[in-house]
């Protein structure tokens, strides 16, 4: 398997390649961070899978970028990844033939079920409900045999994906240490995070510490890591 992930924040680019090449040890990964970097990449080695684009890049948003590869490479798959999105950019990517729609906020191991899907069988998955404006990060709104076995949205058996706060309470997260988390999920660095819940970067500094602690990782890359293994990357922010 060879994907392209293409996405301006290391904070998610990291997690999510760590958790690739763990769940495929074959997998190879490339790298870009602007639509300028996907372009040279593709011109160079044309024999992706599938290409994981950010809708939200410097230079060029992925809407765009998705029409400048089907038209280039009109063969090789494309899936949109998104940390907030709505239901007309959804439906726009779909009509422009995105294979995938993955909110950022989905768990790694559904992420990465759904890229085997899209590869391996060539499926359409798109997660969101329809009836509505919102991600559903629980479950693939196109799982056409996840409906047919009777499955309810969030596991292959049936159980539905536990909220933060059922997680949280389970490590003693406190409520700004899910904001916190849920912000370093989409990749924010500190002074982001510190702008959006109007706090110091230090006292941002020592959420993501505690949060490091109770989720018993090394780094910020690592506790991301950790929190989709758990689920929280399912249902935080």
């Amino acid at each position: 398997m060879k994907l392209l992930l293409a996405d301006d924040h290391t904070l998610f680019r990291e997690a999510l390649v760590q958790y690739i090449e763990r769940a495929e040890p074959d997998a190879v990964v490339l790298l870009a961070r602007d639509m300028n970097e996907v372009m040279i990449l593709m011109e160079d080695k044309p024999e992706v899978d599938l290409i994981l684009l950010d809708l939200r890049m410097p230079g060029m948003n992925g809407l765009q970028g998705l029409r400048l590869l089907r038209e280039k490479h009109p063969e090789t798959r494309v899936a949109l990844l998104s940390g907030m999105a709505e239901k007309e950019h959804v439906e726009e990517a779909i009509a422009l033939g995105a294979s995938a729609y993955f909110p950022k906020t989905l768990s790694a191991t559904q992420m990465m079920k759904g890229i085997r899907r899209v590869v391996t069988d060539g499926e359409q998955y798109i997660a969101m409900d329809h009836n509505s404006n919102d991600i559903m990060p629980s479950h693939f709104g196109h799982d056409r045999r996840a409906r047919e076995r009777g499955a309810q949205p969030g596991g292959a058996h049936g159980t539905s994906v536990p909220s933060i706060s059922e997680l949280a309470a389970r490590i003693k997260m406190t409520p700004r240490e899910q904001e916190v988390l849920g912000y370093l999920l989409r990749g924010a660095s500190n002074k982001e995070i510190a702008n959006a819940l109007d706090l110091q970067v230090v006292t941002v500094k020592l959420h993501v510490r505690g949060i490091c602690r109770k989720l018993n990782a090394k780094n910020r890359t690592q506790a991301v890591l950790r929190a989709q293994e758990m689920g929280l990357a399912a249902v935080a922010g």
